[in-house]
């Protein structure tokens, strides 16, 4: 069945690329609700609702940033989102007062601590998961991204890097069991210090520190105690593609492939799946389905050590 909060859950912070104080709150919401976003700062009569869906995502590469009708935004939702996916929670109401969601750690792992210490309700309408029929690919560049048919959901994810802190990287994981609690979700933003230097001159990343992301310069890791896990950057892309997937609208039952891809690319696409009616399918979940998917079985006992 689906799932909501028990209770309601509150975090504060500071957004990434503005840089200033942000309050979110994540409520519990009716089954059928789905992920909804309020900007309670939005008091001028525009419409404040942001639903985290695909049809409402911006193009940007830096983040994953919703807007509706009225011209309202909402940036750098991915850790969030991916929080959500990874906790089974398919229901909620998130108040947010101001336009960039808390960075934090720069992972989703205190997002994901809170949310299993407020665990969840069972609703009475059952889970619907989005099933990929047929492969679906887009390309651009070097970058590319695909989505294919599998029996559970997984993730697999190449980067490549000149910097020798970062390097080549490939990982695959199945999401199911906890799998994106234990293995992902404690795992940072990163970036290169030009890069930080570059986004600083634009305005950009004026909420970023070496406490809420990895930062590298050719060899070496600036950031204190250094990486949490050997192979941090290609979880963490992995973690960003979780969350940015969630705006489908539902679970997904399929396997994700991404090679230098980003944000932009994974809701290029989701759109790209939704073009054809015969690339998907949307099943009601029965108990054998609901074991191949990411939140289902979660509890604190998952949680990696950083969390």
């Amino acid at each position: 069945m689906q799932t909501t909060l028990a209770t309601p859950v509150t975090f504060s912070g500071t957004g990434l690329h503005s840089g200033r104080p942000v309050r979110m709150t994540v409520n519990p919401a009716p089954a059928g609700h789905g992920i909804r976003f309020r900007r309670t700062d939005v008091t001028d009569g525009r419409d404040n609702i942001l639903p985290a869906h695909w049809r409402q995502v911006e193009q940007t590469a830096l983040c994953t940033r919703l807007i509706n009708g009225d011209g309202v935004t909402l940036s750098t939702i991915e850790h969030i989102m991916a929080a959500l996916a990874g906790c089974g929670i398919h229901n909620a109401l998130i108040d947010i007062d101001a336009a960039e969601v808390p960075i934090l750690d720069g992972s989703s792992s205190k997002f994901v601590a809170r949310l299993i210490e407020a665990g969840t309700r069972a609703q009475d309408r059952p889970v619907r998961v989005l099933r990929v029929l047929k492969p679906v690919e887009v390309r651009k560049g070097e970058a590319w991204a695909r989505l294919e048919p599998a029996e559970g959901f997984e993730i697999r994810f190449h980067i490549d890097f000149t910097d020798e802190a970062i390097g080549s990287q490939d990982l695959s994981l199945n999401m199911a069991n906890g799998s994106f609690v234990r293995e992902l979700s404690d795992c940072r933003t990163f970036c290169r210090q030009a890069d930080v230097d570059a986004m600083r001159a634009n305005g950009l990343a004026l909420g970023g520190t070496l406490d809420n992301a990895v930062v590298v310069d050719g060899d070496t890791v600036l950031s204190p105690g250094g990486l949490r896990r050997a192979d941090e950057p290609v979880r963490h892309k992995m973690l960003d593609a979780l969350g940015d997937l969630y705006t489908a609208g539902a679970p997904i039952l399929g396997r994700y492939v991404g090679h230098k891809a980003g944000h932009a690319m994974t809701n290029a696409l989701l759109r790209a799946l939704f073009e054809d009616d015969a690339n998907w399918s949307l099943d009601v979940s029965d108990a054998q389905t609901a074991r191949h998917l990411p939140g289902v079985g979660v509890g604190a006992h998952d949680l990696p050590l950083s969390a």
